[in-house]
């Protein structure tokens, strides 16, 4: 099965970026790497996160508010839970969510899953793509959402709607240049049909 193993960032202050990650409690599910390959607008993927309440919630959002994100999206309560998008100095969407509305214990900042959803034009096409070159489908709801296996990695690769993504996440769906994202693992060196690209993984 090919594995999907790593994220990297790619950023015009890869320092600065990489110590926002430090604080914001990132660093262990990703890499940064400079890079200054324009980029405009969304960047067609983010980072969700999902935590175990409401207060984990508010707890990564502070933390990533003193670091230097901007809200996209104040933390808020909705049908599905709790939940708050922000935008890291680097431009990459971060998404905090829980599936509960109320504490019930400390609040801490704890991670239960790390995801990062690729938003794409045909999410069935995409999908093909991917199985074609060996991962393994976990979810699949459509063309509405792919979970791929991932047992390599601490984070979980999944595909999303661009529009869709971009509606959750508080911006316009237009956005031109690099990703600025690589994707690690034995799939590569390839480019999807979105323009994300992946190389070998690394040590």
């Amino acid at each position: 099965m090919t594995s999907f193993a790593s994220v990297t960032l790619e950023a015009a202050d890869a320092a600065g970026a990489a110590a926002f990650y430090e604080a914001f409690g990132l660093s262990p599910y990703l890499r940064v790497r400079a890079s200054d390959t324009p980029s405009d607008g969304f960047r067609g993927f983010a980072l969700s996160l999902v935590v175990a309440q409401p207060g984990n919630v508010d707890a990564f959002v502070t933390a990533a508010l003193d670091a230097g994100a901007t809200t996209l999206k104040p933390a808020t309560k909705s049908f599905w839970g709790y939940g708050a998008v922000v935008r890291a100095p680097d431009g990459t969407i971060c998404k905090i969510a829980s599936s509960k509305k109320k504490d019930d214990a400390p609040a801490a900042r704890r991670v239960d899953q790390v995801a990062l959803l690729l938003g794409v034009a045909d999410v069935k096409a995409s999908k093909r793509f991917y199985v074609e070159r060996g991962l393994a489908v976990a979810k699949s709801f459509g063309g509405k959402y792919v979970e791929f296996a991932a047992p390599s990695s601490a984070v979980t690769l999944a595909l999303y709607p661009r529009r869709a993504l971009a509606k959750d996440a508080g911006v316009a769906q237009e956005g031109s240049g690099s990703h600025r994202l690589v994707l690690g693992g034995d799939a590569g060196p390839c480019t999807d049909p979105d323009g994300f690209v992946w190389e070998p993984a690394t040590a």
